[in-house]
């Protein structure tokens, strides 16, 4: 059956923000491409899918493997045709110290945290270049900017992601293209992560508060992809991260090196479980992890060029206050020099 719907293909798209996000575009509509690597949760989102009113397609692919995604990406534009937005967000962590990770440990989380962004990028660009349309979406995170204690190799990835979307961003501008790129900077948000995450700690993890449903989330992904700012901050304390880290970075290392530790641990004791690391585990928890009553489900969305614009006004406003001050108190405490004395005065001063 031809399909007239626009297209989105969802990378992590079985559970967590990729399966909300999936949601989201199924509600507008959309035929969606759910890209990931466990039949039994694709499904389950699929029939979501088309429970919402959208067209669903299922494709088992690693991120990790450029040539899957490519072929992905034949198998979507061959049954629902061109794919007008890609979003990358299949994402994997590992919770420990860097004295305690192992190499292979790193690699996997750099081959699917930022490999697996270059290559659904790559693979995207291929189809969208003939067309000179289309929107790439990469998911991103407040920790691309602001690294914390613990989860070295995915903030790492992170900030992978960002350089490379802003090298690939000049690319595209030097070519006149018409191809949109946009990266949204995500909270901390309610999903099944905290779960699957391999894990070196002695307490069950935790996203650090305050936490976001995925479905408020989603939304603003959503509006990225339509609207294509250079990069969208989503949440205040995103915000809030991204901008202390850029004025006073040293400050932050402190605060994370006091803070992070504990908050990124419930009081709750460890508990053996399958990761998903290297293998997709077990079980259908859809969207959400344990934390829905602690949950958001309402989050403020700001670009990052109007964040900065609104800090660079509120620093020229408060240097201009600043300096008007200065002027005032220095002209409070202006002394004017004494006339200088001729010998009359001076001998009638030296009389009285």
């Amino acid at each position: 059956m031809r399909n007239n719907r626009p297209v989105v293909a969802v990378t992590g798209a079985s559970a967590g923000v990729g399966r909300a996000v999936a949601l989201a575009f199924a509600r507008e509509g959309w035929a969606v491409a759910l890209i990931a690597r466990g039949r039994e949760r694709l499904e389950s989102a699929a029939s979501e899918v088309e429970a919402s009113g959208g067209r669903s397609m299922i494709l088992l692919a690693d991120v990790a493997d450029a040539g899957a995604l490519d072929r992905a990406a034949d198998e979507i534009e061959g049954s629902l045709g061109p794919i007008d937005v890609w979003i990358n967000n299949a994402m994997a962590t590992v919770y420990s110290p860097i004295a305690e990770l192992e190499p292979s440990e790193v690699r996997r989380v750099t081959e699917v945290t930022y490999l697996g962004q270059v290559h659904g990028t790559m693979a995207a660009l291929r189809r969208m270049r003939a067309r000179d349309r289309g929107t790439i979406v990469q998911i991103g995170s407040a920790l691309a900017y602001r690294s914390i204690p613990l989860q070295s190799a995915y903030c790492a990835a992170k900030a992978a992601v960002r350089g490379f979307t802003d090298s690939l961003r000049t690319e595209l501008l030097h070519e006149g293209s018409h191809i949109r790129l946009t990266m949204v900077q995500l909270p901390a948000v309610d999903t099944p992560q905290f779960d699957w995450a391999r894990s070196r700690m002695s307490h069950r993890l935790q996203p650090v508060p305050p936490i976001y449903a995925p479905e408020a989330v989603a939304e603003a992904i959503v509006r990225a992809a339509h609207e294509a700012p250079r990069e969208l901050w989503v949440g205040g304390p995103a915000a809030q991260a991204i901008l202390g880290t850029l004025a006073m970075p040293g400050t932050l290392d402190r605060m994370m090196a006091r803070q992070a530790w504990a908050g990124q641990q419930t009081s709750e004791p460890a508990r053996p479980h399958a990761d998903n690391l290297f293998e997709p585990p077990p079980g259908d928890p859809g969207a959400h992890g344990r934390f829905g009553d602690r949950a958001r489900t309402r989050v403020n969305a700001v670009s990052a060029t109007t964040a900065r614009g609104l800090v660079a006004l509120a620093a020229v406003g408060a240097a201009a206050g600043l300096a008007g001050l200065g002027y005032y108190l220095g002209a409070r405490r202006t002394t004017f020099p004494r006339p200088r004395l001729g010998d009359r005065e001076r001998a009638a001063r030296l009389v009285t």
